[in-house]
């Protein structure tokens, strides 16, 4: 089973969702601007991705200039400000239960497709 976090606003999520559709995935869907994740949900799939938090994020997103943000913040503050506004969140975002992926290129998340 995939997740994958989606944002049909969003072409690289509209292009990660056809891959996976094509090839074959067990998959669900979870338009994370419609449903908010909790910080306990962020931390887990930072803990499949693995790498700083920042890497997780749009820091070019008008919102994280407005809430102050950094690139150099405490973990804490970064999964904190995800949680409080999702268009932080990179997208798209596929995992499984052990392992997840930016799809940046979109192409990307057709590494969890082989197991």
């Amino acid at each position: 089973m995939i997740t994958l976090w989606h944002n049909p606003r969003c072409s690289k999520s509209r292009a990660a969702l056809a891959l996976l559709e094509q090839g074959g995935a067990d998959l669900t869907l979870r338009r994370y601007l419609d449903d908010a994740l909790t910080e306990a949900e962020l931390r887990a799939a930072h803990a499949l991705l693995g790498g700083p938090v920042i890497a997780m994020m749009r820091p070019g997103e008008a919102a994280f200039r407005a809430m102050g943000l950094a690139k150099e913040d405490a973990d804490d503050t970064l999964f904190a400000a995800m949680a409080a506004e999702p268009k932080l969140i990179e997208r798209p975002l596929a995992l499984t239960g052990t392992r997840a992926i930016i799809g940046r290129p979109p192409e990307a998340v057709l590494t969890l497709l082989d197991g």
